[in-house]
């Protein structure tokens, strides 16, 4: 079963995801919330990247009227 912090928006992540930067960049961070931010960051960075891969399969793909998927080329 998924829980709900799994299930946050694109949005949310990639909020969460800047506020992890800007802490990092700032350099006021003891080493081990440093690390523990930077593998938290990497989890946010990898759950966005499967996000727009999922849509971008999801934006080539054309449902026919038969029901039909079909994969749109570029220039279609």
């Amino acid at each position: 079963m998924v829980n709900k912090k799994d299930e946050a928006k694109f949005e949310d992540n990639l909020g969460e995801l800047e506020l992890i930067v800007k802490k990092l960049e700032n350099g006021d961070v003891a080493l081990e919330d440093a690390i523990s931010e930077f593998q938290r960051g990497m989890q946010l960075s990898e759950k966005l990247k499967k996000t727009l891969t999922d849509a971008e399969k999801t934006l080539v793909t054309v449902v026919g009227e038969n029901g039909e998927e079909k994969v749109m080329k570029e220039g279609e």
